[in-house]
């Protein structure tokens, strides 16, 4: 029986590992919902990582595509979110390990940069644009920690789950990106007008 097919279910309040279940049961619908539910998040998370809207489309599409095939080794005890970061970030590193020349890159696309930012809208549009250009300057590794933390607000012990680095090493990662970045913004600040 589908979603579609069961009006007294409202999919919206299932869980992710209720979904789970209903796509492990063949129901296509439920993987549908599990998409919808977390694209967003990916995408913002991979824009971010990637600085390239249309490179982190591919990378999230990728992401959810091996979701889909490896779903039957999810644990219904973890959490859902969790295991399919552990997912995008792998396909993010494979990305950037990919390109043949990695230049970082600053944000420009308008679009990629407005879907991305989780800022309020009542903050300057030059503000955001400095934010992003900092963040796209930092290492792979501080700006993962610091989009995961800070953007995706996982804890520290789901960070771990997913990028397989140690709780310490992710703590400190997070406050070189934040000192970093503290030095990036000044330097704007010196430069402005």
């Amino acid at each position: 029986m589908t979603l579609l097919a069961d009006a007294r279910v409202d999919a919206g309040s299932m869980s992710d590992a209720a979904l789970v279940r209903r796509v492990l049961d063949g129901d296509p619908r439920a993987f549908t919902l599990l998409v919808d539910r977390h694209l967003q998040p990916c995408l913002r998370f991979a824009t971010r990582m990637l600085g390239n809207r249309l490179d982190a489309e591919d990378v999230t599409q990728e992401a959810f595509m091996r979701a889909h095939r490896a779903i039957a080794t999810y644990d219904a005890d973890g959490n859902f979110r969790t295991w399919l970061f552990a997912i995008l970030v792998n396909r993010c590193r494979t990305s950037l390990l990919q390109r043949t020349r990695y230049v970082r890159r600053v944000l420009t696309d308008e679009d990629a940069l407005q879907d991305a930012t989780a800022v309020d809208r009542s903050e300057s549009t030059e503000l955001r644009i400095e934010i992003e250009r900092a963040v796209a300057k930092l290492d792979p590794d501080q700006r993962e920690a610091f989009l995961l933390k800070h953007v995706e607000q996982l804890g520290y012990d789901e960070m771990a789950a997913v990028t397989g680095a140690g709780v310490s090493a992710l703590k400190m990662r997070v406050k070189r990106a934040c000192e970093r970045l503290q030095e990036l913004l000044g330097e704007v600040n010196d430069v402005a007008p």
